[in-house]
């Protein structure tokens, strides 16, 4: 099963990607953890909470490890532990072995990169509007350190989907 993580700074489009794409191959895709997590807080979150969250994402994974079913060619996660692993370290300046551990197993195939060129939506849960180039380049420098192959997808509106579909395609054709 091709496994596939949709990142990219906030508001460029993930969640509404995973859903376009899962719809367009038939398949399943598994939402972002950390917004459920963090809106159903009625403080604001800790370290401790970011943890929680890496440990969830990591059991979300596992759940598709092994997966084989005739009917799920792939699946789509909307973000991965590399947003997570970055948001340790920017806002607390360490991430914890384990995140790193389980990146370095490479669970993902592929990635696609949304480039911030949509506008920005203001959400109570985004934090990072003004510095979205920054975090799209640090999140590329982290798919490059785990040497797996990516693209960076942009264009609004059906021409997103379109950029995502032929970058998976593209990949599939090296990969056979």
């Amino acid at each position: 099963m091709l496994k596939i993580a949709v990142n990219g700074p906030e508001s460029t489009g993930k969640t509404a990607l995973c859903k376009e794409l899962a719809d367009y191959f038939h398949c399943n895709w598994e939402p972002e953890l950390a917004r459920s997590y963090i809106e159903n807080l009625e403080r604001e979150y800790t370290f401790e909470d970011v943890e929680e969250i890496a440990q969830l994402q990591i059991k979300q994974e596992k759940k598709h490890e092994n997966y084989s079913s005739a009917e799920d060619n792939c699946i789509f996660f909307d973000t991965d532990l590399i947003i997570t692993k970055v948001w340790f370290e920017y806002k607390y300046g360490i991430v914890p072995d384990f995140l790193t551990d389980r990146l370095e197993t490479r669970f993902f195939d592929f990635y696609l990169l949304c480039e911030p060129d949509l506008p920005w939506e203001y959400d109570p849960v985004r934090e990072h509007g003004d510095n979205r180039d920054f975090f799209l380049d640090w999140y590329e420098k982290e798919i490059i350190k785990l040497k797996t192959p990516y693209a960076r997808i942009e264009g609004t509106g059906n021409k997103r989907l379109k950029n995502a579909l032929k970058a998976i395609e593209k990949f599939q054709l090296a990969e056979r």
